[in-house]
C-alpha cells in the first residue's frame, strides 16, 4: 500500500514545497461526502505512484492558513505541486483517470 502523509500548515514547506519529487495533496475535510469517495481513489494513486510522487491529505479544518493561501474553495481539492508550485488542480469528486492523467502530464513535463 502506497504511503500517504498527513501534510499541516507547518509542515506544508518541507513535505510539499521542498519536496525532491512531485506532490499530490488531497485536501479534504471530515464532513465533506465527496470527500470520502475520493479518499479511496487517493489510496490507489499512492500505491500505483510510490517512488514517482509523495501523496499527502490535508484537512482544511485543522488548517486554514494554507488552504486560504492556496484559494481552496470546495472539497476535495487535489492540488500537484512539481518545484514548488502547484502544477495542476482536480476540483471536486472526479474518476480517477481525471486525476492519473494530471499526474502523468505533471511526471512527463
Amino acid at each position: 500500500m502506497g504511503e500517504q502523509i498527513e501534510v499541516t500548515d507547518a509542515t506544508f514547506e518541507a513535505e510539499v514545497i521542498k519536496s525532491s519529487i512531485p506532490v499530490l495533496i488531497d485536501f479534504w475535510a471530515p464532513w465533506c461526502s465527496p470527500c470520502r469517495i475520493v479518499a479511496p481513489i487517493v489510496e490507489e494513486i499512492a500505491t500505483e505512484y510510490a517512488g514517482k510522487i509523495k501523496v499527502g491529505k490535508m484537512n482544511t479544518e485543522d488548517n486554514q492558513q494554507i488552504a486560504a493561501q492556496y484559494g481552496i474553495m470546495s472539497i476535495p481539492t487535489l492540488m500537484i505541486f512539481k518545484d514548488g508550485e502547484v502544477k495542476e488542480s482536480v476540483v471536486g469528486a472526479q474518476p480517477k483517470e481525471a486525476i492519473t492523467s494530471k499526474i502523468d502530464a505533471v511526471l512527463a513535463g
